[in-house]
């Protein structure tokens, strides 16, 4: 019985898929190496268990969901499915005892709303034991009941039966038995079901209930089946022993007795606190190993929000359970088991490997935004310290001017939102529109004694969508001057930094000479005559740039905000006038419609045929900052800028993520790996939606052209008056306006000044 009704699965869905299969399938088709020791209870690597197949993309327990999860995970993943009954007694895959919320039901059958007891409990909604086997086919569609994931594929694919998994022909199917009690009482037994399977056919049985699984043991003897005792939260009762289940589980020995293994919460073995950060872990895994049992954890998903230790890397949650000092769990039940396969095959046992240099036929460079910002206010000492610690290659301080000449490290002139001003200087706030249309507190209107009283802010991009990063920490460690973070890249042993310079033209202006300052910075610190560390100076201004061309040393970056999808011939020379390379958003290379990926854009490959160096960037871990065809997976959006766009640099919040990539062997693409991380494929998701199901695609990007790249030249630095002195020690700090080129004409501008007043009077 097909899952599909035939007037929903268009003709060419099944071409698409094969498609999408072949590019994924090649997953499969290579020997593994002999791996490391595992301290799973068998010593092999922990099992990656699809919860409905692929269900963080398509439909629960749809056939889309199944066979993807057949092809983008491990050649041994295990598929689950949460049996369901029909009134004729046809199991179906389908989690959630009520089908309303994730099938087109209540549309087509609006009068069979029931209300049924659940252990005690009133339970209203759409069951399927209200239906036969040929109306749930025949009449009812799948939809996404996860808002985060793709509606795409909403009402275009069928219920699916354990015989339509059966004929996938997986390598293993876990089959949970979630309401045995309520079907029983329907007359629906799932232990008469189960015994007139093919036998073997399921390699593991798991149900919350003791006393089905015990009947079930003592009638499978000669099976190779694993019953497994699947633990819901520790306060519930199980309906057979009357005890709940965190009573049951300080008595695994009992549980030995019917069961290979249990599956139980995560949070059973790394408990949360209440503050979201991970309390330690529980002796769960190691007892019950040395009773015999397995242990698998559910939970797992890439678009939930996680616990802040993990920085959103959904692959660091997954090596915490399985690639720690101390156990590993037997197995993972997941709805993205793509990056469980990807933690398992690719990222476990390499932290200690050494990261390959950057270099065309190696990896990009990894380049700091804000210092390691996803995890530590950015800017700030501790945001570099941990961006060196988790092996940036080039760490970045955007300049920013106090309006007594200090430069310091800090993303953006307007500071309200990155640090405490808004509430310590806010009658200083302040319109600028040369720098943006909203109000704000500037640095170059505040003294840098003022700036060095405020603490820094750390900023959480999707706050609204209640994902804060590192809490703990959201205002911690110290803003940095430039001479400071010259002297910790110095004392490092990081590849190089990257200085980039803004508003020049309006702070000379303003009396400040942000170019002059930096130039001075970094002649002091002996970074005109470095050898061992690269200096790039990155700016969205040509003239800036070429003010530092008398540097040979330096590589100078073309900082292009605006999108585009190419870069025209003239550009190109023009950029070439000014600078060897180039750093792009990620929308001027990777095309998103609806959340899918549809194209890669001329972009990169433009800029690249004229030996123009391209960076990317700002990655971020949080899945809301990616496409579908990423997977809610930031490391999967790394492979893609390194394998398929051919980056010469990403610009990234999380150093860490990428360097955990680059560790690891799926990073190097020439390695035959019997799986490995791809990179994502444009329009392979979209095609298989239905026609009309997105929005039309909009008009391409322009190309670059030689009126974005020149700017006119940098204005002379106006020479002011202070109206504060210097902060202590803040002389040696920048060569600003007062120490600049303009810094000898001070006392005839102040003559000037006090003559023009006399004559005024």
């Amino acid at each position: 019985m097909q899952g599909a009704p035939p007037d929903q699965m268009g003709a060419s869905y099944p071409h698409m898929f094969l498609i999408l299969l072949l590019l994924r399938g090649a997953n499969a088709a290579l020997k593994s190496p002999a791996g490391p020791k595992w301290q799973t209870l068998s010593g092999g690597p922990p099992l990656v268990i699809a919860r409905g197949g692929f269900s963080g993309v398509f439909p629960d327990s749809s056939q889309f969901a199944y066979q993807f999860a057949l092809t983008a995970s491990l050649p041994d993943v295990v598929l689950l499915c949460d049996l369901q009954f029909s009134s004729d007694h046809i199991g179906f895959c389908k989690t959630g005892l009520t089908l309303d919320n994730s099938t087109t039901v209540s549309e087509r059958f609006p009068k069979m709303e029931r209300t049924y007891k659940l252990l005690g409990e009133d339970v209203h909604g759409w069951f399927s034991l209200d239906f036969t086997a040929e109306q749930l086919v025949q009449n009812i569609t799948l939809i996404q009941n996860i808002f985060s994931r793709p509606s795409t594929f909403d009402d275009s694919l069928g219920m699916y039966t354990l015989d339509d998994v059966v004929e996938l022909h997986p390598p293993q199917i876990w089959l949970n038995v979630q309401y045995n009690s309520f079907f029983l009482e329907h007359k629906l037994s799932s232990e008469d079901y189960i015994l007139e399977l093919p036998k073997d056919s399921l390699s593991y049985i798991s149900s919350p209930e003791v006393e089905f699984l015990k009947s079930l043991a003592g009638k499978l003897k000669k099976a190779k089946t694993k019953l497994i005792f699947r633990f819901l939260n520790e306060n519930v009762e199980e309906p057979s022993t009357k005890k709940t289940y965190g009573e049951l589980l300080k008595d695994l020995k009992s549980i030995k007795a019917f069961a290979a293994g249990i599956l139980v919460p995560k949070t059973y073995i790394w408990p949360l606190k209440k503050d979201q950060y991970l309390a330690p872990s529980t002796s769960l895994v190691k007892d019950a190993h040395a009773l015999g049992l397995e242990v698998y954890a559910s939970g797992f998903a890439n678009d939930i929000v996680l616990s802040y230790n993990y920085s959103y890397d959904p692959s660091e949650e997954y090596l915490q359970f399985m690639d720690n000092p101390d156990f590993s769990v037997d197995g993972v039940l997941t709805d993205f088991p793509s990056t469980a396969s990807g933690a398992v095959a690719c990222l476990a046992h390499s932290k200690g490997n050494p990261l390959p240099p950057p270099g065309k036929d190696t990896r990009p460079l990894i380049i700091t935004h804000n210092g390691a910002s996803g995890v530590f206010p950015g800017s700030t000492d501790l945001a570099y310290q941990q961006a060196i610690k988790d092996a940036a290659d080039i760490i970045d301080c955007t300049v920013q001017m106090s309006k007594d000449g200090t430069a310091f490290c800090k993303h953006s002139a307007d500071i309200s939102s990155s640090t405490t001003a808004s509430v310590a200087f806010a009658s200083k706030a302040s319109t600028v529109h040369e720098i943006q249309n909203k109000s704000g507190i500037f640095s170059f209107d505040l003294s840098w004694s003022e700036i060095a009283t405020l603490k820094p802010s750390i900023i959480s991009p999707f706050a609204q969508a209640g994902m804060l990063r590192n809490p703990a920490a959201k205002n911690a460690g110290k803003l940095m001057t430039l001479p400071e973070f010259l002297d910790l890249a110095k004392a490092s042993n990081i590849t190089g930094i990257l200085i980039e310079i803004e508003h020049a033209s309006y702070l000379a202006k303003r009396g400040i000479g942000v170019v002059e300052a930096v130039s001075s910075a970094l002649t002091k610190a002996g970074y005109d005559k470095e050898t061992k560390q690269q200096v790039f100076i990155q700016s969205d201004d040509s003239s800036v740039l070429a003010a530092f061309k008398k540097f040979a040393r330096f590589r100078r970056v073309l900082n292009i905000e605006a999108k585009i999808s190419g870069a025209s011939k003239p550009s190109v020379d023009d950029i070439k006038k000014y600078a060897d390379t180039v750093r792009v958003n990620r929308n001027s290379v990777a095309q998103i419609n609806g959340y899918f990926l549809t194209h890669f854009t001329d972009t990169v490959s433009s800029l690249q045929d004229a030996n123009i160096t391209v960076f990317v960037g700002v990655l971020k871990n949080e899945f809301m900052n990616l496409g579908f065809d990423y997977f809610a997976d930031p490391t999967v959006e790394i492979a893609t800028y390194t394998l398929a766009v051919l980056a010469d640099g990403l610009v990234t919040d999380n150093p860490a993520t990428a360097a955990s990539y680059f560790r690891s062997p799926c990073s190097d693409m020439k390695l035959n790996l019997s799986y490995t991380i791809l990179p994502a494929q444009p329009g392979a998701l979209v095609n298989l939606a239905s026609p009309g199901a997105l929005a039309p695609a909009g008009a391409p990007a322009p190309l670059l052209q030689p009126a974005d790249v020149v700017d006119p030249p940098l204005p002379p630095v106006k020479a002011v008056i202070a109206a504060d002195a210097p902060a202590p020690g803040a002389a040696d700090n920048t060569s600003s306006a007062f120490s600049s080129s303009a810094g000898n004409g001070l006392l005839w501008a102040g003559i000037a000044a006090l003559l023009s007043l006399t004559f005024l009077h």
